[in-house]
């Protein structure tokens, strides 16, 4: 009978795609959900270090261009008042700010140095909103899929559970393929769950940093052109 139960169990697929197929279709549309979510993540977590590459060189690029000694003026016509980079973004609504609050005698209009705050402020969190567009669905991903894993795994065994009642039968053959349907979605729901989790904290953790590097910038520019008012 032993002999009998393990050729049965040797006869059955206990491959990804196997246990997939014989899934009860609550199961499958649980895998596919899971499979579908690590794939978006994957997609994010791409996308998000290559724009974060980006970011932060051409902040370095305008950092070594700003600290040039090129009077401003000279770098705002060569950005122009509408520039791809973020940092310059943030320059240049600086620098906008700032030749509209200059009056048609040269004079500057009461409140400069706080319109031009304000229009920086506005600039850096438009540039942080979209650094961190995205993160959201990894945090859901991270937080949810071990969850809808779990679901899929109680709706498996407990199927698994009532084919051994309808056979009356508790061997190895009937029972290892449920039990395996029911285990491969907690599986899924972990391998989309772990790196969504891992590359949330690293991204939005690079996403605080370049948006530091903004507005200590800001702050930096601000000084300046509190000096030139001054003087």
């Amino acid at each position: 009978m032993e002999a009998e139960t393990l050729a049965l169990a040797q006869e059955i697929d206990f491959s990804l795609w196997g246990l997939f197929a014989r899934a009860t279709l609550v199961v499958k549309l649980v895998m596919i959900m899971l499979i579908v979510a690590s794939f978006w993540a994957w997609g994010i977590i791409i996308q998000k270090l290559i724009l974060y590459r980006r970011a932060r060189a051409e902040a370095a690029r305008f950092d070594r261009a700003f600290w040039s000694g090129e009077p401003l003026d000279g770098l705002y016509e060569q950005i122009g008042p509408d520039p791809d980079g973020a940092a310059e973004k943030v320059f240049a609504s600086g620098m906008t700010e700032w030749q509209r609050s200059h009056r048609d005698d040269g004079g500057l209009i009461a409140g400069a140095t706080a319109r031009i705050d304000r229009s920086m402020d506005v600039a850096i969190a438009k540039e942080s909103e979209s650094l961190q567009a995205g993160l959201t669905v990894l945090a859901t991903v991270g937080s949810s899929a071990p969850f809808i894993g779990l679901f899929g795994t109680v709706v498996g065994i407990m199927n698994a559970f009532i084919e051994i009642a309808e056979q009356q039968n508790t061997n190895l053959a009937v029972v290892a393929p449920g039990i395996a349907e029911a285990l491969l979605a907690t599986g899924l729901g972990l391998l989309a769950a772990i790196p969504a989790v891992i590359f949330y904290n690293k991204l939005s953790a690079d996403s605080d940093r370049i948006v530091s590097g903004y507005e200590a910038f800001a702050d930096e520019f601000a000084t300046i052109l509190s000096r030139q008012l001054d003087g």
